[in-house]
């Protein structure tokens, strides 16, 4: 047994016996002496020996296992590589060459760009629509810049995004009046067409063969016909011969003003923004909407029965 000690010491410096429940002082241990430190033999240990590269022949071996490709552009490790760097060489054109003289936004050529669908399987990248945005803005900029002047480099980078076929570039046939001073138009509405054939004359109208008045039974439909002449005070200069098919009465009469303000636009070109004006030239889209399976029409619903 340890006797009992006749001085307090703090519990940390103290041992508790397990047999007979008498505290000791703990035994000391020897401080350890700290070794001075080499970096030298340590780096002889786990490092490769140093390069020499001030001769190639002193340059190792290269090691064909560790080797790795190296990407040719640093937007490899991102989503969409291609897209980047495309987006990145159109924003370097661009500053490099944004001092060169413009044109008007009205006076640019006009350009088909690549829709977003066909941009992506020309990357072959899932690219969003409000990505390529951005790169469409950069191009109506670069497109902007005057033809005279602008560089090979910069017209061979924008082909690339340009469609195949530039509906811009298709120049309309001019007509002319034929030998015997007759001009024709052709007009369409919904599903009927009419092809009108203009002359100089005294104001007779034919179509299909027959009069106005046994063709259309109602007044608006004559109007509707005879407009272009009407508004351009041409109703007793001009005679008219018209073929019209498909559709219905309102569809064949709105078809024949549009084929007369066409024919009559040969004969005298100058009347096209009075035509305009009184809504002869524009071709009106609208037709008759699909029916949809379930209902009853093209929106109709059929009535709801609770039970």
């Amino acid at each position: 047994m340890v006797a009992k000690l006749t001085f307090s010491l703090p519990l940390r410096f103290l041992h508790q016996c397990s047999r007979c429940r008498t505290w000791s002082a703990r035994p000391t241990q020897k401080a350890s002496i700290p070794r001075p430190f080499s970096t030298t033999s340590l780096r002889h240990a786990i490092a490769a020996p140093a390069i020499d590269f001030s001769s190639p022949d002193k340059l190792p071996p290269p090691n064909v296992q560790n080797a790795r490709v190296v990407p040719a552009s640093p937007s490899y490790f991102s989503g969409r590589p291609d897209f980047t760097d495309n987006l990145l060489n159109l924003q370097a054109l661009l500053r490099k060459y944004q001092t060169l003289p413009t044109v008007a936004p009205g006076q640019a050529p006009r350009v088909a760009w690549r829709t977003v669908s066909q941009y992506r399987l020309l990357v072959g990248e899932p690219v969003r629509a409000s990505k390529y945005h951005q790169v469409l803005e950069v191009l109506k900029r670069l497109n902007q810049i005057h033809p005279a002047v602008m560089p090979p480099n910069l017209h061979k980078a924008m082909q690339i995004y340009k469609r195949d076929i530039n509906p811009f570039a298709v120049v309309k046939r001019p007509a002319i009046i034929g030998t015997d001073g007759r001009a024709c138009g052709i007009g369409r509405r919904k599903s009927s067409s009419a092809k009108v054939y203009l002359v100089q004359g005294e104001g007779e109208v034919l179509i299909n063969g027959k009069s106005i008045n046994d063709v259309f039974g109602r007044i608006h439909d004559r109007e509707s016909a005879l407009w272009p002449l009407k508004a351009t005070n041409r109703i007793d200069k001009y005679n008219l011969w018209a073929l019209v098919s498909g559709g219905g009465t309102t569809g064949q009469a709105e078809a024949l003003t549009l084929g007369t303000a066409k024919a009559l636009m040969v004969h005298e070109p100058d009347l096209k923004p009075a035509l305009r004006r009184a809504g002869c030239v524009t071709r009106d889209p609208r037709t008759v909407e699909r029916k949809k399976p379930g209902k009853l029409k093209a929106r109709k619903m059929p009535a709801w029965v609770k039970r």
